[in-house]
């Protein structure tokens, strides 16, 4: 892929003291299917997600079972490693940020910091919270009735006293602000963006980047009193992946060509602590962050202590892989919160995926068998209504990439199904089966139009559902070397006469089973 024009896209790396739930499935898999959308477009891409494995919440779980911290790290990554595996994700790498490459990367790049003066040694006085890993200005705090004080996540605090390392991230608001002004797409959607401006705009304070009150760190190069601050070590993995600190290879190859992709409650690590890391050691800020909402799991908020955490391996065996891919980013505006309910759930699959795409590959392709000797009919003279059919089919690529590009899911999907519902409705105006014996070969032109509209379809929906779409591809006869983008064109159309398998069901409808 030499010469191909690159991107470079990852995950936030998942904190080993959760298990997988659907927060971490829904940010993997909007990742994976801009990866994927972004290989058949032609790019060089590099997809990244991985684990986070240090910090004080991981040596108090590490000590509470009797285990050493590296331990607990690794059974807790690998569940995230099987859950990428199990959504069909397409990362090219899985960092961990226990990998001897992350260390020497760390340590590199607070050397760097250090050299340049942006690193210095204090004593931190102030309020902690070691669920989040972070610390909390006193107005920033919530004041229960019982005079208790939470952080603005609803993470009990504690006032800490140490001497720590600071960063001087109080040199670079200026800098900041000029760089959200310079690049209006950095940090999106806007309301996040906006909401890390104002942030910036209120007085950055230097950050504590330094701990020595316990042990599970990267220690600080030439001082092993202290370990780095959980962030510094965790945000630096986006370029450990690509090398650094060699800035070769593929440094020089992806960066800072990146999204981001992160929950909007750690937005601002990402686009304000992150790229002033990064500008003060001489180095590029990332291209863009963008910041997706939260699930409720039917109108409830997710919480372990209420039991309703939300399992996507088992929302996968209930419901098939592709489904709930489709309906997680089809559901609602990405970047918004969402509500994850059944009823939904079931909705979307029966009538979107079984009655209005499956039902409009079973009939065209179940006529053309009956009708056309199970080949791609003859294409005659293409009427108005051919034209309109296939134009808009035609155009998606242009439109899905806008509005990929924006990492707008739900209208990439919505201009799918626009095509989808249009193909529905020229089958039922067209009436093939009645031109039969009217005019054979009329309805030989329909279900060539009807079968290349698939065709486009099925080339459309490979990003987000790549194992029903190439199902499709196969009923359709499209031979692997014609399933990128290259070939989202007249010039790759089905051939008359080509040969095609049986058709078969691709969207089975979902029966509730009943309890008996």
């Amino acid at each position: 892929m030499s010469g191909a024009k690159t991107f470079y896209i990852t995950t936030p790396i998942y904190y080993v003291n959760d298990k997988p739930h659907i927060g971490h499935a829904y940010t993997t898999l909007a990742c994976d299917v801009l990866a994927r959308f972004k290989r058949l477009d032609g790019f060089d891409v590099k997809f990244l997600t991985g684990t986070d494995e240090h910090g004080q919440k991981v040596e108090k779980s590490a000590e509470a079972a009797g285990v050493p911290p590296l331990a607990l790290a690794d059974q807790n990554s690998a569940n995230f490693k099987e859950l990428a595996g199990i959504l069909g994700c397409s990362n090219d790498d899985f960092i961990r940020t226990t990998e001897p490459r992350h260390l020497a990367a760390c340590q590199a790049l607070w050397t760097k910091l250090l050299e340049k003066g942006d690193i210095y040694l204090g004593a931190y006085e102030g309020w902690y919270s070691v669920r989040d890993e972070a610390f909390y200005a006193e107005d920033e705090l919530v004041k229960e009735p019982n005079g208790a004080k939470l952080a603005p996540t609803g993470a009990p605090v504690e006032w800490v006293k140490e001497p720590s390392y600071f960063f001087r991230l109080s040199a670079w608001q200026d800098r900041l602000l000029q760089w959200y002004e310079d690049n209006p797409d950095c940090v999106g959607p806007n309301s996040r963006r906006n909401e890390v401006m104002s942030f910036v705009k209120g007085g950055l304070q230097d950050l504590s980047v330094s701990r020595t009150s316990f042990k599970w760190g990267i220690p600080v190069p030439g001082d092993d009193a202290h370990i780095m601050y959980v962030w510094l070590d965790a945000l630096t993995n986006y370029i450990t992946a690509l090398g650094y600190p060699d800035t070769s290879g593929d440094f020089a190859r992806y960066w800072p060509n990146v999204i981001h992709m992160v929950g909007k409650d750690i937005v601002r690590f990402h686009a304000v602590y992150w790229p002033a890391f990064l500008m003060a050691a001489d180095l590029p800020p990332p291209k863009r962050v963008f910041a997706h909402g939260w699930w409720t799991n039917e109108g409830q908020k997710i919480s372990k202590s209420v039991g309703n955490v939300i399992d996507p391996l088992s929302l996968i065996e209930t419901y098939g892989l592709d489904q709930v891919r489709y309906f997680l980013l089809r559901e609602v505006p990405f970047g918004n919160d969402g509500d994850f309910s059944h009823r939904a759930m079931m909705g979307r699959m029966n009538s979107e995926l079984a009655n209005d795409y499956g039902n409009l590959v079973q009939r065209v392709l179940s006529m053309i068998g009956k009708n056309c000797g199970g080949q791609v009919p003859e294409r005659g003279p293409a009427t108005g209504d051919d034209s309109e059919m296939l134009a808009p089919a035609y155009g998606l690529l242009a439109r899905l990439r806008d509005a990929m590009d924006r990492q707008l899911y739900h209208e990439a999907l919505e201009a799918i199904w626009m095509v989808v519902r249009a193909a529905n409705a020229y089958v039922d105006k067209q009436a093939p089966w009645g031109l039969k014996k009217t005019d054979p070969a009329r309805m030989g032109t329909v279900l060539w139009t009807l079968a290349e509209t698939i065709r486009l379809l099925a080339l459309a929906t490979q990003p987000f559902m790549p194992t029903a779409s190439n199902r499709i591809l196969d009923l359709v006869a499209v031979p692997e070397g014609q399933r990128d983008y290259r070939s989202f064109s007249p010039v790759a159309a089905l051939v008359t006469g080509t040969p095609l398998p049986s058709p078969q069901g691709v969207f089975p409808r979902y029966v509730e089973e009943v309890a008996s």
